[in-house]
This record gives C-alpha cells, structure tokens and sequence, in this order.
C-alpha cells in the first residue's frame, strides 16, 4: 500500500535559482482529467474553459473503477477526486507518486461529527476516519493498490502552487512523473461566513514531468514579502482558475494571496 501524510505547505524552497523570497520552477503537464457538477467530458472542460461560470448541480460521479462495497463508504467530494485520479490512472505505474492538494478536504464530514458530539451521540469509526485530511489519498491508495508515495497537501488559497512545488520537489528526486489531484467542496453552512473566495464542487488530476516532457511547457514563479496590498479576488476558485489556466491555453496568470506573488507562464 501506499505511505499517506499530511502536509501543510508553505513553499520556502525552489528548483530553477533563489534569492530572498522568490523562486522558479518548471514542469511539464502531460495530461489532465477533471470532474464538477455537468462537467464530466473533456470536450464539456474545453469549452467552459472559453467561457467559464461555476459548476453547479448535484450529479455524482459514478467511480465505476472501484468496486461498490468500497464506493459506498465515499462522499460526494471524495468520489469527485477519485474520479479525477482514475481517469489519469489508466497507463501510469502505480508506484508514480500521488498528491491529494484540498485547501479544506472533506470539512462537511467534520462537522457532522462535532455536531454528533454536541448532541451526545456517539461517533462512527468510519466516518471518523475518512474524516482527516489525507483519508481520500489513503483510501485511493488501498483499494487501488498503490505503492507509491501518497501525500496530502493544505496550502491555503494557494493550495495547487504549494502542490506543484512539492511536485516539482519530487521530480528533482528522481520521480518520473508526479500526479496531482486538486479537488474542493463549498464550505458548510457553519463555516459560510469566513469563505473568501468563490465556492464550488471540482476536482481535476494533473500529470506532471519533468521540463521537455512534451505537453504544456510550465513555469511557475513566487516572490514572497508583499505587504500593502490585499489578496486578488476572482469569480472562480482559485484552485479551479488553475485548471481554466491550462485548458484555455493563456500565457500569463498571476495569483497574490498570503503575502506571495505567483506567476504562471506557458511556454512554447
């Protein structure tokens, strides 16, 4: 089975030179999968790249790969990510490394249990552990059979930058290729009011490769120590501009949250 941890990351680190607080990485995406509510085809992902709104709906992906005694035991947003990690699962070694990047996870089930607590009710062991941040990696990795490295990563609104430094962190140690799932549910009523960006279901799986690799061409930079000025806002999440990012084939996009610039930029 595959090891899973936990990670909040707050990149300090970079592979393409460093001074200060900045730094530069490159990588390649090879492929991608995605899954939101009336989004389940690539053509469907394509087209709302064009035009993008939130996903809204309550369809459910159908995670026809892992056997339903095991489907029946996953949430909504965990079949979401799941779905998204099997569609990319297809030709790839199951040792490659996997990380699960959610900036909340699966809070929802959390608070169900609070709420259980609050009312004397005792807890269920299963809900309890599907419940920690990196459950979803872990329970991908045992049922599919993974044997590579399975990490779950919180990194604020910038939850897929911290991703794909641990990504390109990994590649830089050897790796072949790196999987992220990306994936994020709306806050539950009890947490609403603290939400500071755009609220939605998605998930989408990213390949990752070293620089060359064919594919989009990717360079991600970071320059830390910006005071004075507040976090950008969009309409989408952060996490799912990423995606539209790619799929629209823009070359340029800049994020500031958390005292950080990033810079995307796709090269030819």
């Amino acid at each position: 089975m595959g090891f899973a941890q936990t990670r909040a990351l707050r990149p300090k680190f970079h592979l393409g030179g460093f001074s200060g607080g900045r730094g530069v990485i490159g990588f390649s995406i090879v492929d991608w999968s995605a899954w939101a509510p009336g989004l389940h085809e690539r053509a469907a992902w394509e087209a709302w790249a064009q035009v993008p709104v939130l996903p809204r709906g309550d369809d459910t992906p159908p995670l026809a790969e892992m056997p339903a005694l095991q489907r029946r035991r996953v949430e909504r947003l965990g079949r979401m990510a799941m779905q998204a990690a099997y569609w990319c699962d297809a030709q790839m070694d199951a040792s490659v490394p996997m990380l699960f990047a959610s900036r909340h996870g699966d809070v929802a089930r959390s608070v169900a249990l609070l709420q259980a607590l609050a009312d004397g009710e005792a807890l269920s062991p299963t809900a309890f552990g599907l419940s920690v941040h990196n459950a979803i990696a872990a329970f991908h990795s045992i049922v599919g059979g993974g044997r590579g490295n399975y990490l779950a990563i919180a990194g604020g609104r910038g939850t897929a930058e911290a991703s794909c430094v641990e990504a390109a962190a990994l590649l830089a140690d050897g790796a072949p290729e790196v999987r992220i799932v990306c994936y994020e549910a709306p806050l539950p009523a009890e947490y609403a009011g603290y939400a500071d960006e755009a609220q939605a279901f998605y998930a989408w799986c990213w390949r990752i490769a070293p620089a060359g690799k064919g594919g989009a061409q990717i360079e991600l930079r970071w320059d830390e120590g910006v005071t004075g000025l507040p976090p950008e806002t969009a309409a989408l999440p952060h996490g799912l501009d990423m995606h539209r990012f790619l799929l629209a084939n823009e070359a340029r996009l800049s994020f500031r949250d958390d005292g950080r610039d990033w810079t995307w930029r796709r090269h030819a």
